[in-house]
């Protein structure tokens, strides 16, 4: 294995050059394949969990997803917290920032880069709570994509370019996890539903996000620095898939399912403002539960 593995990495750094060596030793940094068997281990569950669960009754787990998503609230707001202060006290440069400028905010970064590495692996979860409570409608592609994608880009990030520039994204999506996972660990208490109101506004939030990702990362390219300009180029080219799919999602959840809620009002539905008609939800709030996308 030993042998498969070094052969794989001198390939890799053939391709990519060096790696830096800062995070050497770190858990699952040293070699590729960890990271990619968990990714074909989480899209075998993705596809044999519905199966397995197809004549199963489904779980509720209200319990464990309030304090799954409280557990990753806390890391997202502990992740953008430590960025954005390393950031500002260590000068980073908003338009291009090498690896290799500011070493105390450099070392910094780089440790709460690996949690944020090691976050896409954790988030791997909101797939397996969708297939044990049997909402199989919101495993759609985006939302594989976006997950077992994640986690394979930020082991190169992290073996590549663990600090400098990739700060950016990193911090908006942590600022947007606080806001997401917040939202779905309150809508896991049937009490607080009522009372949530933001859900369409996190896939705006979510696309602000890419769109500021995919600004600042054309501003490095504008005016460079050492960061290399290979990373720059695809974060600009994943953003805009992000853009495509996310943007795809919102117009069929949201916009479709609001002008169908119009059309029975002016066939003289009865709705009530509560999201309810005779204890039967809405359009809006089965627009609402339909799809989940993070």
């Amino acid at each position: 294995m030993e042998t498969f593995n070094h052969k794989l990495n001198t390939y890799i750094e053939s391709w990519m050059g060096p790696r830096d060596q800062r995070v050497r030793g770190w858990l699952l940094l040293d070699n590729y394949p960890p990271t990619f068997a968990l990714t074909v281990m989480y899209l075998l569950i993705v596809w044999m969990g519905p199966k397995y669960m197809k004549h199963r009754q489904p779980y509720s787990c209200r319990g464990l997803l309030v304090l799954y998503n409280l557990g990753l609230t806390l890391l997202s707001f502990y992740m953008f917290y430590e960025l954005v202060t390393a950031v500002w006290y260590g000068g980073y440069n908003f338009y291009c920032q090498d690896t290799h400028s500011a070493a105390e905010a450099d070392n910094k970064i780089i440790n709460v880069l690996w949690w944020y590495y090691f976050s896409k692996l954790i988030e791997f979860m909101d797939t397996f709570f969708f297939i044990l409570r049997k909402n199989n409608h919101q495993i759609t592609f985006l939302h594989i994509y976006h997950h077992a994608s994640m986690l394979n880009i930020w082991w190169f990030v992290m073996n590549w370019v663990p600090c400098g520039h990739s700060y950016f994204g990193a911090s908006l999506n942590s600022f947007v996890h606080v806001v997401m996972y917040s939202y779905y660990g309150l809508s896991a208490v049937p009490a607080m539903r009522p009372y949530l109101w933001w859900k369409k506004y996190i896939t705006q939030l979510q696309l602000i996000q890419f769109f500021l990702t995919m600004s600042q990362t054309m501003c490095a390219v504008r005016w460079p620095c050492s960061f290399p300009k290979g990373w720059l180029y695809f974060q600009i080219g994943y953003m805009v898939t992000l853009i495509i799919l996310f943007s795809n999602f919102y117009i069929q959840t949201y916009k479709k399912h609001s002008v169908s809620h119009k059309k029975e009002h002016q066939n003289g539905s009865l709705v009530s403002t509560n999201g309810h008609a005779n204890g039967a939800p809405t359009m809006e709030s089965s627009a609402h539960k339909k799809l989940r996308v993070d």
